[in-house]
């Protein structure tokens, strides 16, 4: 297949020679893993100090990865990326919150998302996570079959709630809604939870996606069985694919609990696991519809050719590729020249909530061997192809 990656003139069309040099100057810092550390415990310090420094945070950082600080912010990013064919996710990134109201705030957020959704051919997708609507602990507890104290199964019913209004108006309003995963000890009750979601909404079609993350050795056995219950039941399989975000958590949880970690023990094994779970779906297209979200060029390129060989369009709507806004421009834009339909995930909230999200997506591009010098080499590659003009 013809490697299209490599095309930095349409990775980087959108970017100004400044925002080209703000990015390369971004990678740069992020490849250095001490000055990643020590940026994290320094924003953290001074925002908690309420010291005035949200403004540089904007200018640099944030605005590389993020959409803006509310909903009306993000559309000047979204209008100019699909005039390139680059839909968005809009992604309320605020995380880690435990009481009632901000759970309740982020539902009515995440209903905002999903009207305007509804409104703009741009904006295909709505997205939350579940800890966004419910308590991590509550998950978790459920998942290890505990039984709920009374009042902690009120709070479930509510959590069940909030899930049921989101997925009814994303049916209603005809928006798929894209799940997030999150870490493996609270996700069995979130996957039973959004497996319901499915039965009740993807009768015709698939609207609900849930997330598989194909760093878990288990998923693809759980993706097989899902499979035969939908048979069974007549629903479809909306299913983001993604490797996983929470490696180091999970390995040292393991080792501390004593189980055998969920996660595959090798990276190349997490890559046949990824490759396995987009043939087996591909395989299976009549009832599932698949969100491949991947930075990985190789993974991109094999589903591709899949699609070629079985002679699926490139238009397809049951097959996206996505990709986070901020990095991967290379797959991203020549995807959407080649008429594939892709969506970036746009993260916006307030500056000092969206700092974790911000924070895990530095630690995340110095640990992925190769993702930053990637990043770096096609940046340098593009500034070059200018100043040789």
């Amino acid at each position: 297949m013809e490697k299209i990656f490599n095309n930095t003139q349409v990775a980087f069309a959108l970017k100004s020679d400044t925002e080209l040099d703000r990015a390369y100057f971004l990678f740069k810092m992020i490849s250095i893993e001490p000055l990643v550390r020590i940026g994290a415990a320094v924003t953290n310090f001074a925002l908690n100090a309420h010291l005035p420094v949200e403004g540089l945070i904007r200018a640099t950082v944030f605005d590389h990865f993020c959409g803006g600080v509310n909903e009306n912010d993000c559309l000047s990013v979204v209008d100019k990326m699909y005039i390139k064919g680059v839909s968005s996710v809009l992604d309320y990134s605020v995380e880690g919150k435990e009481e009632e109201d901000q759970f309740d705030a982020a539902l009515a957020m995440t209903l905002k998302t999903v009207e305007f959704a509804k409104e703009r051919d741009a904006i295909p997708f709505a997205v939350f996570k579940p800890t966004g609507l419910g308590r991590f602990e509550l998950y978790e507890k459920l998942g290890e079959k505990q039984t709920l104290t009374a009042k902690e199964q009120e709070e479930w019913d509510r959590v069940v709630a909030r899930f049921d209004l989101v997925c009814s108006e994303a049916h209603k309003k005809n928006v798929a809604l894209l799940i997030d995963g999150e870490e493996s000890w609270m996700q069995d009750a979130a996957d039973d939870l959004v497996t319901e979601m499915m039965r009740k909404y993807n009768k015709e079609k698939a609207i609900v996606f849930n997330t598989l993350q194909m760093y878990r050795w288990d998923r693809l056995d759980y993706l097989k069985k899902l499979h035969e219950q939908a048979k069974e039941e007549g629903f479809f399989i909306g299913m983001k694919l993604v490797r996983g975000a929470y490696m180091e958590k999970e390995n040292d949880r393991a080792k501390e609990k004593g189980y055998p970690s969920p996660i595959c023990s090798t990276k190349e094994a997490t890559d046949v696991n990824y490759d396995a779970a987009v043939q087996y779906m591909l395989e299976h297209l009549d009832k599932m519809s698949i969100f491949a979200g991947t930075h990985n060029e190789e993974s991109t390129y094999s589903l591709m050719e899949m699609m070629k060989a079985k002679g699926i369009s490139s238009k397809d709507d049951r097959i996206w590729f996505g990709q986070l806004y901020g990095m991967s421009d290379n797959i991203s834009y020549n995807l959407a020249d080649h008429n594939y339909n892709v969506a970036k995930y746009l993260p916006f909230g307030p500056v000092k909530d969206v700092m974790p999200y911000l924070i895990r997506r530095a630690e995340e591009n110095t640990s992925v061997a190769g993702q930053t010098s990637r990043e770096l080499g096609l940046i340098k590659a593009e500034r070059k192809r200018r100043k040789g003009k």
